[in-house]
């Protein structure tokens, strides 16, 4: 099978990281007989330092003619730390959403067995996790309206949804349940939130659609309690943009480590995958960064968009057979041997 892959690695570690999960991919592709061209391409800080634009209409062209994209992280301190920069890498990632339509974020978080105790969180109330959030990404307060009055003392932020925003990424949310455990939790603030209310009623209105469903319908602060209580009593939630940025990431250190969740963000046509950790710029070019997060966003590339579903299951298998041997980068070492990036990628490879 010919697989056509645009690569953007970004900034920070995202280079170190992208490259040992391209090297996982073409050990896949010569085990199962695939052949894959790569697409390179700018993004976030390094596009703005190369062309003065996060995201520019050539990166875009290269992510609108492939087959899916593979992306590693943007950010760098120097915009972090200036609060008038006109433009910041960010600007690139909701660009690059809004114009692929990628509107849904499909971020799972599950537990490791041999990671169960590198967890913050206790084995008992852990054990078992095994759920997925869907997160709605091109709407909501980070698109609307916003700006300064009153000489610039007062900032305003709007949130903004429409019904068909909410349906599409709800359809998303009933059909992967079907594929699970048939349980969906909405989660919102419909006791304050007009916005919210919206999405109440209009995932209400669907549940007829799919009878076999069990829907929820929880305030995100409840949810933000319970996500640390009892993980595992939930299947497939679905979410606002803000509320889910926050949530998944609180879901990201059950499993012990940033470092390890992968993550798609999909639409109609476009679909992308990524590591759910950022830049971590303190790290870049030392050779420390965990790659795992991206090398298992790409086994989900290769399970849903491609729908190669041994091979997506050959990366699982030698990812956890590296975290059962201990060939880990040092977030998740503790006091035993650290690997670097490029030794557990080059392990992963020799292992498949």
């Amino acid at each position: 099978m010919k697989l056509k892959i645009a690569l953007l690695a970004g900034d920070g570690i995202g280079p170190e990281v992208i490259a040992q999960a391209v090297k996982v991919c073409e050990a896949i592709a010569v085990k199962f007989n695939h052949e894959i061209t790569w697409k390179p391409a700018l993004t976030g800080a390094a596009a703005i330092d190369a062309v003065g634009d996060p995201y520019p209409d050539e990166t875009h062209e290269i992510c609108l003619n492939a087959d899916a994209v593979l992306f590693g992280a943007i950010g760098h301190p120097k915009y972090d730390n200036d609060p008038s920069a006109k433009v910041r890498p960010e600007q690139g990632l909701l660009k690059m959403r809004k114009k692929l339509g990628l509107f849904a974020n499909v971020r799972p978080t599950f537990t490791f067995p041999s990671l169960i105790d590198n967890s913050p969180l206790k084995r008992e109330r852990i054990e078992g996790t095994d759920l997925v959030f869907l997160r709605e990404l091109t709407g909501g307060i980070y698109f609307g309206e916003k700006g300064r009055k009153d000489g610039g003392e007062t900032a305003f932020d709007t949130c903004t949804y429409t019904r068909e925003e909410v349906v599409r990424l709800a359809k998303k949310g009933f059909e992967l349940a079907m594929t699970r455990t048939k349980k969906l939790c909405c989660v919102d603030k419909a006791n304050v939130m007009e916005t919210s209310r919206l999405w109440r009623e209009t995932v209400q209105a669907m549940e007829k659609d799919y009878p076999e469903v069990t829907v929820s319908y929880e305030f995100v602060d409840a949810v933000a309690m319970r996500l640390v209580q009892w993980p595992n009593s939930y299947d497939v939630l679905i979410t606002e943009n803000l509320f889910g940025d926050i949530l998944t990431d609180e879901a990201s250190v059950i499993s012990g480590s940033m470092g390890l969740m992968p993550s798609a963000s999909v639409g109609e046509k476009n679909a992308l995958y990524e590591p759910i950790h950022g830049s971590y710029p303190q790290a870049a070019g030392k050779d420390i960064a965990n790659p795992l997060a991206t090398v298992l966003s790409a086994a989900m590339m290769f399970e849903d968009t491609f729908k190669l579903k041994k091979e997506a299951k050959a990366i699982r298998d030698v990812v956890n057979k590296s975290l059962e041997q201990g060939i880990v980068t040092e977030d998740l070492s503790g006091k035993n041997k650290a690997y670097k990036t490029s030794e557990v990628g080059d392990w992963l490879v020799n292992n498949l």
